[in-house]
């Protein structure tokens, strides 16, 4: 079977019960994305650094496409939880990459006064493949050598 997109579990995560996503209804476009493990997530206090929610995926993807990292719609109400970067993007090269195997994980701060945990199995998010598109004059060359953060390196 040709591949063209999907969701495999990274390395290190390959014995901890790690669910691959799934749509929960016909027409819904993203993929609930759960916590790998229990984690606690602070009370935001000025100048911290998010809290990354490990996943324990990866996802691979064709050429064109994207994947699209979504907060839930009731997590910024219920449990204060907030993207730090909006929307997450997971590019096709971060797939396999050698720093981290391109393990997804989830940038977030809680606005909440008291820490938030999170368990393993938690919903935290959801991820949605786009197509995307480039400019004629389009003459990116570079390649991904790292993980989070790398590509301004």
């Amino acid at each position: 079977m040709d591949q063209k997109r999907g969701f495999e579990v990274a390395k290190g995560f390959e014995n901890a019960g790690i669910n691959l996503p799934i749509r929960k209804t016909k027409y819904s476009a993203g993929y609930d994305i759960e916590a790998a493990e229990d984690c606690i997530i602070p009370s935001f206090k000025k100048g911290m650094n998010p809290t990354l929610v490990k996943t324990g995926l990866k996802a691979y993807m064709q050429d064109d496409e994207v994947l699209m990292l979504y907060n839930r719609s009731s997590n910024p109400k219920k449990k204060g939880l907030i993207l730090s970067n909006s929307v997450g993007v997971i590019d096709k090269d971060y797939y396999g990459n050698p720093d981290n195997d391109g393990h997804i994980m989830f940038a977030f701060y809680n606005i909440k006064e008291e820490d938030i945990e999170i368990k393993k199995g938690d919903a935290i998010g959801q991820a949605v493949f786009q197509k995307y598109l480039v400019t004629d004059d389009d003459v990116a060359t570079g390649e991904r050598l790292g993980g989070f953060g790398s590509t301004s390196k």
